[in-house]
């Protein structure tokens, strides 16, 4: 299992049918399910399961206990049990995404990888948005070290579900370990935004800084160099009347060499100049107008806030904590007000505002 929401996936659904029928097996069902939720978060999942049959008993059309029981043998590893519970609920008419992962991700836990896909699949056809669906299918392909496979499903879900940070966190690791970091540090710095605070944000903001360093290379004071993309091919369809549409990659890599200009070293510090100076020559270029970024947009709105160089200090702050912290300390009244703003103006993305690498293609 790669992504499951906590036991209490389906206490919604339960609370709508007591609400919507106000019977009393049904409120005594509630009742019970509730309390073998509380039990299975509490780490008592066998009590749990005794509960959660009981509360099927009295309303046995409701599909949130047999689910419930499933991922208790789940979680107790019991898979072939899953499935079998599971296989029921496919065609129910209230299943839900989440019984298609679950069963993909048994199935999965049985070593039947191919099964799981085609479950996913299946999942996908019902519910073609749902994020977690594709990175379950992304997580068995990586397993299987098929990468590029693997890579199309995390980067079909950020595009089906842009708002679902797992896809970009699998995908900038992916693409970090690459050439093609580029749409490592991209995906990487939105994933932090949409995930905040928590270790995998520690763990991107370090591979980001890492990529950073390792990509720009500065010699001398008259030697540079970026290396953040080597596959560049420039597509028949990206060629239109008045010219061509270059590789993204042809607008990143000088924009960024552009930047670096009179830097001598790269560490925290300089790569927020680094950073403020990409994206002011991006629109000095007017290369949004071609190339519209939804990161980049959101980057504009924070340095419009004034609040550039500790957003900057923020996504790296792991590359050098203690600089960091250093920054921080000289820094406090900007980084106090920061965060203030920060809480306040999270990056939105959806269906109309999203970032992908088919977007350049």
């Amino acid at each position: 299992m790669t992504y499951l929401l906590k036991n209490t996936g389906f206490v919604l659904l339960l609370l709508l049918g007591a609400a919507a029928y106000g019977q009393t097996n049904q409120e005594k069902a509630l009742e019970l399910g509730l309390k073998a939720i509380k039990q299975m978060d509490n780490g008592q999942v066998a009590e749990s399961v005794k509960l959660l049959q009981e509360a099927q008993l009295l309303d046995p059309t409701n599909i949130a206990y047999p689910y419930e029981i499933a991922y208790a043998c789940y979680l107790q590893h019991d898979y072939t049990g899953a499935v079998r519970i599971l296989s029921k609920l496919e065609d129910h008419k209230d299943a839900s995404d989440r019984v298609f992962q679950l069963l993909g991700n048994s199935y999965d836990g049985l070593g039947k990888s191919d099964k799981a896909l085609k479950i996913y699949e299946k999942g996908l056809k019902k519910f073609p948005n749902t994020g977690f669906l594709y990175l379950e299918m992304g997580i068995v392909y990586m397993n299987g070290n098929s990468i590029d496979k693997a890579l199309s499903y995390f980067e079909q879900g950020i595009c089906a579900d842009p708002s679902f940070s797992s896809n970009y966190y699998w995908a900038s690791k992916l693409y970090c370990k690459t050439t093609e970091e580029m749409w490592g540090v991209l995906y990487g710095e939105i994933f932090m935004n949409l995930e905040r605070n928590s270790k995998r944000t520690a763990e991107i903001s370090k591979l980001l800084y890492n990529t950073y360093k390792s990509e720009i290379r500065i010699t001398s004071d008259t030697t540079m160099s970026v290396s953040f993309s080597r596959n560049v091919v420039i597509p028949s369809s990206s060629v239109a009347l008045d010219g061509a549409k270059l590789p993204y990659s042809l607008i990143f890599e000088p924009t960024l060499m552009l930047s670096i200009v009179n830097e001598r070293e790269i560490d925290i510090n300089s790569l927020d100049r680094i950073r403020t100076n990409f994206l002011a020559n991006y629109y000095k270029q007017e290369l949004n107008k071609n190339y519209p970024n939804a990161l980049f947009e959101y980057m504009k709105k924070v340095q419009e806030a004034g609040h550039m160089e500790a957003y900057n200090h923020w996504i790296l702050m792991k590359g050098e904590e203690n600089n960091f912290e250093e920054w921080v300390s000289l820094n406090r009244g900007k980084w106090n007000s920061f965060i203030s703003w920060f809480s306040n103006n999270k990056l939105q993305l959806d269906s109309n505002n999203k970032f992908y690498r088919g977007q350049f293609q």
